[in-house]
């Protein structure tokens, strides 16, 4: 059974660091893509940032491009997200999830298409 866990939310000021971690569970980790979502109420989905197999970036979002950097370390099936200078507009729920070989082509897009494990979610409060 797969299982994806987030974990490190929490509420920090603005301006603050924070760094988010997904362990995967029940599957080849190293086999798979891994990407960063979040929502906040009221809007739609978006992709924050996606990394391949080796680690290699494959998407980051505009918004926080140079303010949040996402790494895997597949010998302990984690992927991690560490966000810095968080801005207000940083709240939302953030969701990690994997993606399969077979997807690649959608998953390094990092829109949400071709990932199939997602996990429950962790939330991410940041204060003005």
């Amino acid at each position: 059974q797969v299982q994806v866990v987030e974990s490190g939310g929490g509420l920090v000021q603005a301006g603050g660091s924070l760094r988010l971690s997904c362990r995967a569970s029940g599957l080849t980790f190293g086999y798979y893509y891994m990407g960063w979502f979040r929502q906040a109420p009221g809007k739609e989905r978006e992709g924050v940032s996606c990394v391949n197999w080796s680690g290699a970036i494959t998407y980051a979002a505009d918004s926080v491009k140079g303010r949040f950097t996402i790494s895997r370390d597949n010998a302990k099936n984690t992927l991690y997200l560490q966000m810095n200078s968080l801005k207000p507009e940083d709240t939302a729920m953030y969701y990690c999830a994997a993606s399969p070989s077979s997807s690649s082509y959608y998953a390094a897009r990092c829109d949400g298409r071709g990932f199939s494990y997602w996990g429950q979610g962790t939330q991410l409060t940041v204060s003005s």
